[in-house]
């Protein structure tokens, strides 16, 4: 006569099945498993188990043997299956439409959807959604950022990084930039969305303090070099005049128009650090201005102009009274040019 493989529990594991088996909210077929195990554990053979339990005898050898070969966690999950290996129609399939996903764009639109690309390649919506899944495919969205390909980003990326990671001494590090079009916007009734009536636009000019999280602000409706220069002349003002200023700029027109570097050549403690193209996330400032779009301007009502500014200016006022400053957490420029790297080659088409 057939015996089966004697189970042998440990403390551990006799503790662990009895407090399972006895737990309310546990799966019926889990709750059955550790059952069929603890009986085993007491001598019983697998047909007289299933006559216990009203089960096939082959279903307790499979969870006996499933449990002597990967214990408990064995227990707690269901045995992976193959499934139906696919055909070479399916693989073409794939293989078309992972193609079509990196290399084409459809006809009169600018990314894939499930259905347009489900219908140029003769399969179902399910179907494309399952393939794209499996080999991590998201045309309707960018994966990353855009890799700068202008003459010195390195160079650029590697300067804004060691001024984060390594502020220079006796100097401010202060991320400036705008945030333009800033609609003063006003709502017909309280808690309905905004109308279409315009009071006008203005600029916020910004300078975040890297270290302190402090902001230099100024607002305008303009935006043009002169705002600039004004801007910067407020910053000289309002910083110690014995601190070097290092500022973080991108590559705007007006951050290097002429009237602007002839004006910084006579105030040699200012240090333009321009970022490179594509990469304006860098400057942290950018961090700022979304605070500000998500808690002060996207539920605001503003009947005019000043009413703006000065929403603007208290919601600074209270921003400086207790200043949290950004912290960078990317490692070095060459961990962010790596990642540049692999975003490339992920995008690039499989090598044959």
């Amino acid at each position: 006569m057939r015996v089966a493989t004697p189970v042998l529990l440990c403390a551990d594991d006799d503790r662990h099945l009895r407090i399972l088996s006895n737990r309310e909210r546990i799966n019926a077929r889990v709750q059955m498993r550790i059952r069929i195990v603890l009986q085993a554990a007491q001598g019983m053979q697998d047909k007289d188990i299933a006559a216990q339990f009203n089960i096939d005898r082959r279903v307790v050898a499979r969870w006996r043997a499933r449990f002597l070969a990967a214990g408990v966690d064995g227990l707690l999950q269901d045995a992976t299956r193959t499934g139906r290996p696919r055909t070479a129609r399916e693989e073409a399939n794939v293989e078309q439409v992972i193609r079509s996903t990196r290399k084409e764009t459809p006809e009169g639109s600018t990314r894939w959807s499930t259905r347009t690309m489900a219908a140029h390649c003769g399969v179902s919506a399910s179907t494309v959604a399952r393939i794209w899944r499996a080999h991590g495919l998201r045309p309707h969205r960018v994966k990353s950022f855009k890799p700068a390909n202008a003459p010195r980003s390195a160079e650029k990326l590697e300067d804004i990084v060691n001024l984060f990671l390594n502020p220079p001494e006796q100097a401010l590090v202060l991320c400036c930039d705008e945030k333009m079009q800033i609609q003063a916007l006003d709502r017909t009734q309280p808690d309905l969305p905004l109308n279409s009536r315009r009071s006008g636009a203005i600029t916020l000019f910004a300078a975040l303090d890297m270290l302190s999280g402090e902001v230099i602000s100024m607002t305008d409706r303009l935006h043009r070099h002169p705002q600039w220069l004004r801007f910067l002349q407020s910053i000289h003002r309002q910083t110690p005049k014995n601190k070097q200023l290092h500022l973080i700029v991108d590559h705007y027109a007006m951050h290097k128009h002429c009237a602007v570097m002839a004006w910084l050549a006579k105030h040699p403690r200012f240090h333009l650090h321009f970022t490179p193209n594509h990469f304006s996330w860098l400057n942290l400032v950018e961090r700022f201005f979304q605070d500000i779009s998500d808690e002060l301007m996207h539920r605001g009502a503003f009947t005019s102009v000043p009413a703006v500014e000065s929403a603007i200016n208290t919601y600074i006022a209270a921003h400086n009274a207790n200043p949290k400053p950004f912290t960078w957490t990317a490692a070095t420029a060459g961990d962010i040019l790596g990642k540049a790297t692999r975003t490339r080659r992920s995008t690039a088409d499989p090598q044959p």
